[in-house]
């Protein structure tokens, strides 16, 4: 693995998956071109805590950390480039020995972390659920989430001297600067942790950020289309479509990359950019694909260029999330749009399984601010409440085991979801679940704005003979 130069400020990365390597990375990467002679170089360590993407991470540290991203436009033109960001590939353990030792590095300015939403474990008032197996093992003392390795990694920085440190969420949690630093306090309290809790206050920033980029798994074709363009065997290459965006909360305690050179917008509030992302793109996103399988699609560009999805997805933004969110700083129609076309994109070939991931998180994060906000309005979300409906069909092929595809939710309980489908009314199980639905779990407005929408698209299955 190449060295890193004994001068530079780094970044460790935890989470360094194929999102990272298209998103921030490039970031750096593209800051590092810009650079001038006396300014101070920035590089990347990666890394993750669990063993799921070793085989990606060898691959990696062969190539000494550079590898080539593809990049495609809804034409279908499609560009390459090496990314040299990484520096740096930390072998994995089970005790994060190398994470460790790298995040308390005086060195190391910024610890980074893609965890997905479900990863903070974490209910609508940001209290940490510590019923979840993997969050209860490390109040024990384990190292499985993102909270048991900072706290390792936070009490070698502490006790190594390694000085303060900004810890930068990367991912689509909402206000998620603000949320992990509550669950990271309220988990040291918990484990009694009062000497790093005070440390951790005291030395530490978490900015809030929004990220944007579709970066499907990369499939052997990639490999193949960057070999013929580039003459590179590149063993772990990336995809991603050409439209990128990152805004950060300029709240950083130890220096920070000039990412506006590389287009990243530094910012005050994160807010109203994050709450359109989520809110138009990230939930419009898990409409098409769960209304995409239900009728057999593969594809989100199949479901976004199927009529009756798109209606779908363009009423829900356009009649519930537009008049949630006026005023904006955003076009909010044109950024509605945007979207779409994006999603539309044949040649991204984003498949409807990794976008249906995690419906226990998406519900509660995307979707159900909308609902309630709605609600408070004298609204009827009608539009809204056909989303978390078609997730409930989905969900009922789940527990049929007819699905074509291995659903993946990390916070999902398959016990309590077949409980709910034994049920005479499974609908009103599933208004009244808390962890979907928080204060408006078991009210009127929730059950009988679902249950329109779920009467709706019963007969839009029927239509399409794909009744559940």
């Amino acid at each position: 693995m190449a060295s890193e130069r004994s001068d530079a400020n780094v970044i460790l990365h935890i989470g360094a998956g194929s999102f990272h390597r298209a998103h921030q990375a490039w970031y750096l990467h593209r800051v590092n071109l810009a650079r001038q002679p006396d300014e101070p170089q920035w590089t990347l360590s990666v890394g993750n805590i669990r063993a799921d993407m070793n085989p990606v991470m060898d691959a990696l540290a062969a190539q000494q950390g550079v590898y080539t991203l593809e990049t495609v436009t809804p034409q279908g033109e499609r560009a390459y480039e090496q990314i040299r960001s990484i520096t740096r590939v930390l072998s994995w353990s089970a005790d994060l020995a190398s994470l460790i030792d790298a995040g308390a590095d005086p060195a190391c300015k910024i610890i980074a972390f893609t965890v997905t939403e479900g990863g903070y474990y974490l209910d609508e008032h940001d209290r940490l659920d510590t019923a979840n197996p993997d969050l209860a093992a490390d109040l024990n003392g384990a190292r499985t989430t993102i909270y048991g390795a900072l706290a390792a990694i936070l009490d070698a920085r502490r006790t190594r001297g390694g000085g303060p440190v900004t810890l930068q969420t990367c991912d689509n949690l909402r206000s998620n600067g603000k949320r992990f630093h509550a669950g990271m306090r309220e988990f040291l309290a918990l484990r009694g942790e009062t000497a790093l809790r005070e440390w951790f206050d005291a030395n530490t920033a978490c900015p809030d950020s929004m990220v944007d980029r579709i970066t499907p798994r990369p499939t052997p074709d990639v490999r193949e289309r960057v070999k013929a363009a580039t003459g590179v065997d590149d063993a772990c290459p990336v995809m991603g479509e050409a439209f990128i965006q990152w805004v950060i909360e300029d709240h950083f305690c130890a220096g920070r990359p000039a990412w506006e050179r590389a287009g990243a917008e530094m910012v005050e509030s994160v807010m109203p950019y994050e709450e359109a992302k989520i809110r138009i793109l990230n939930a419009t996103h898990s409409c098409i694909a769960w209304a995409g399988t239900l009728v057999g699609l593969s594809y989100i560009h199949e479901g976004t260029n199927d009529a009756d999805i798109r209606a779908f997805a363009h009423a829900y933004v356009s009649e519930d999330v537009i008049p949630c969110l006026t005023p904006s700083p955003l076009d909010l129609e044109k950024y509605r749009d945007v979207v779409l076309e994006r999603f539309s994109n044949p040649y991204i070939q984003d498949t409807n399984q990794r976008v249906a991931a995690d419906g226990f998180s998406k519900i509660p994060g995307f979707i159900a601010p909308t609902i309630a906000q709605r609600i408070a309005a004298g609204a009827t979300p009608a539009a809204t409440a056909v989303l978390p409906a078609l997730f409930l069909r989905f969900l009922q092929r789940w527990n049929k085991g007819v699905l074509p595809y291995q659903y993946q939710d990390g916070v999902m309980d398959g016990v309590a979801v077949a409980k709910l489908f034994e049920a005479a009314d499974p609908l009103a199980g599933f208004a009244a679940d808390k962890l979907l639905w928080g204060s408006l779990a078991g009210g009127a407005p929730l059950e009988g704005a679902l249950r329109e929408a779920l009467a709706r698209v019963d007969a839009w299955l029927s239509r399409r003979g794909s009744a559940a």
